[in-house]
């Protein structure tokens, strides 16, 4: 398939709505006007890429109404939530994305998304949920950029880690003497939920460190997490 392949059925979808459409205007792949309202302007690609944005973005300068073509033979992303990012990245930069199926002369042009400005809806929720963590957490454990998130420090796994070193130095310890000890009010909650299997329960109310926990905690206290 070549990217020429996607004009002529695009051509026609656009003729059918009164626009004058022509191809390979000075570096426009399509150029379509329709009497004094602004081009319409479409670069084809055969698969999203950066080439293309970028080549679309720089397209900006001359319409506000500028579009990706793709073949609809070409799968946008693997998986939803990839194809919703790839879609919510062409909306924040104002362009559009036409799919293009070039095996049909008429009907075969889908608009998936019309160019317009584009405001992100801000979520509170999750920004709170961040700022907790930033303001929970204990130091900079972290490099950024390296860590996957099961190997990152976060301020559960280090307040984790601080009744693990508790209950090892004192031995088994009621959940409240914990508490206080460390200051923290949460954790009768982290050793009755036990996430990493670090403690185990002896009597009511009264918890101990385990094999796994011992190990564990050893490893990440090397890694100076605290």
């Amino acid at each position: 398939m070549k990217e020429s392949d996607l004009y002529l059925p695009l051509k026609y979808f656009l003729e059918a709505q009164g626009y004058e459409v022509k191809g390979e205007v000075v570096d426009c792949d399509v150029m379509a006007v329709r009497k004094d309202e602004e081009p319409i302007i479409v670069e084809f690609k055969l698969s999203i890429n950066l080439s293309v944005i970028l080549q679309a973005v720089e397209r900006l300068s001359l319409s506000s109404l500028v579009y990706i073509g793709l073949p609809k033979q070409y799968k946008l992303a693997k998986n939803r939530k990839r194809k919703r990012n790839i879609i919510k990245l062409i909306k924040m930069l104002g362009l559009g994305l036409i799919i293009i199926d070039p095996t049909i002369k008429v009907g075969g042009v889908d608009v998936i998304v019309d160019p317009k400005v584009y405001t992100p809806r801000k979520s509170k929720p999750k920004l709170q949920k961040h700022l907790g963590e930033f303001h929970q957490r204990v130091g900079d454990p972290n490099l950024g950029g390296s860590s996957t998130m099961i190997g990152r420090v976060t301020a559960y796994r280090q307040r984790s880690l601080a009744i693990g070193q508790y209950l090892e130095n004192n031995g088994a310890t009621k959940a409240s003497v914990v508490a206080e000890q460390i200051q923290d009010p949460k954790a009768r909650d982290i050793l009755y939920k036990n996430y990493y299997g670090w403690f185990a329960k002896e009597s009511r109310g009264v918890y101990n460190i385990t094999s796994l926990g011992l190990k564990d905690i050893s490893f990440w206290i090397k890694q100076k997490t605290l």
